[in-house]
């Protein structure tokens, strides 16, 4: 099941009191980018995102769930009404993720 652009809306309105929030459709689902770092996406209008370790403290009861089949497991997000919690984790998160892959030049 493909996720629906309405929840994508929802979950930018949500993360709205952050700067630099962009997304990227990928085969019926969406990369969310923070300050051009992926924190994680939406799967099936579920949102999930990855389990560096400030994540895991920020939500220590959090759900492991698969985005899809054969990818690692990521942190299921249920406080997605809640603009603050999400504004915070996103900033908490930021220092740990990876910087994006350089592109290879063909």
């Amino acid at each position: 099941m493909a996720s629906s652009k309405e929840y994508l809306d929802f979950i930018l309105e949500q993360l709205s009191e952050l700067e630099d929030i962009t997304y990227r459709a990928m085969m019926g689902e969406y990369i969310i980018y923070y300050k051009g770092k992926i924190v994680g996406g939406i799967y099936d209008d579920r949102l999930l995102v990855k389990p560096v370790s400030a994540a895991i403290k920020y939500m220590p009861d959090a759900q492991y769930e698969l985005p899809y089949e054969g990818a690692k497991e990521m942190l299921l997000i249920d406080e997605v009404d809640n603009k603050e919690f999400l504004t915070g984790l996103f900033n908490a998160m930021y220092d740990e993720l990876p910087m994006p892959k350089a592109k290879k030049r063909k």
